[in-house]
């Protein structure tokens, strides 16, 4: 059977790779808070996360996704069986929804904001897979050596928190943070024993 995870990956590849070449279409599924107020387009909610900036955008959010959601698709499988399909769908457009509320609220007055890609969405996942694994290592860029999830996810958020409050990098982190709070908080609602043992390495 093929993983949902690659459901997902391929054709948000192909949509972009569409995007790259068409500037039009890419406009057209920008996630423009102003315009979903306004114009009602309520589509750009979702659209946005099957586009991206570049191949690096692109690559960087389908690696991460396809790894660590494979990871938790596996895991997902053995726990729940069927029922980890839904998990799934529910954890990444939920985590994709909930990585536009901040950025919503605080641009539907501006017409000029405009973001894309499946970061926050992919952060929702991440974020889960680290919360139901916390003693696997994974990389944060630019450091070299291997971090415990129970390590990184913490310094991950602050650093996306001091980030955002700095500005000017171009960068949705709001909708960063927006997506992995989703994606914790999905964990809790299954199993909650998985943030008291997070909590109990952190600690």
């Amino acid at each position: 059977m093929i993983s949902l995870i690659l459901v997902i990956v391929i054709p948000t590849v192909l949509i972009s790779y569409q995007g790259f070449s068409n500037s039009d279409f890419k406009e057209k599924s920008l996630f423009v808070p102003y315009q979903v107020k306004y114009q009602k387009e309520y589509y750009r909610i979702f659209s946005h996360i099957f586009i991206h900036a570049d191949f690096i955008h692109l690559s960087f959010n389908m690696i991460s996704l396809y790894f660590l959601g494979s990871l938790l698709e596996n895991e997902w499988n053995y726990a729940f069986g069927i029922q980890a399909n839904f998990y799934l769908i529910a954890l990444y457009f939920g985590g994709a929804i909930a990585a536009t509320l901040w950025p919503y609220f605080r641009n539907a007055e501006n017409p000029a904001y405009r973001s894309l890609g499946a970061s926050g969405a992919v952060s929702a996942v991440i974020f889960a897979a680290m919360l139901w694994n916390p003693k696997i290592e994974l990389y944060l860029f630019p450091i070299p050596i291997p971090i415990k999830a129970y390590v990184l996810a913490p310094l991950y958020l602050v650093f996306e928190y001091y980030s955002l409050k700095r500005g000017g990098s171009g960068i949705a982190h709001d909708a960063h943070i927006g997506g992995a709070l989703f994606g914790i908080l999905f964990v809790l609602l299954i199993d909650f024993t998985k943030g008291i043992e997070f909590l109990g390495l952190l600690f």
